[in-house]
């Protein structure tokens, strides 16, 4: 049995993009997405439900994302899970998942079109 690690979502910036340079001179940039599911709660009442999700866009795809997005861009990624755990700067270990990105696609109005960032 072959297994697929794939996500797509689509959603709007919570942050502008969060560039680091690393000492290799390749580009990582962090996004923060945000995720809206209306439904209705236990008395009936229409609610919107947010997930964050933390995104990390790596390589030419980062330098895309640094001068195109900014908080607020409506975008549309392609990407797999990832979970990691680390050692803070005070010893204690934390996990963290994230979206590895492979594709962005930047959306808009109609009458600006779409563009797409990364592979298609």
């Amino acid at each position: 049995m072959s297994t697929t690690n794939k996500v797509e979502l689509t959603g709007n910036l919570g942050m502008n993009p969060e560039v680091r340079e690393l000492n290799s001179g390749k580009k990582m940039v962090k996004l923060s997405l945000a995720t809206h599911e209306q439904k209705k709660n236990s008395t009936g009442e229409r609610i919107t439900e947010t997930q964050w999700h933390n995104l990390v866009v790596w390589g030419r795809n980062a330098l895309l994302a640094e001068q195109q997005l900014k908080k607020g861009s409506p975008i549309s990624i392609t990407g797999k899970i990832n979970s990691r755990n680390y050692l803070d700067k005070n010893g204690q270990k934390r996990f963290v998942t994230e979206i590895q990105v492979n594709n962005i696609r930047l959306l808009s109005t109609a009458k600006e079109g779409v563009t797409a960032i990364g592979k298609n």
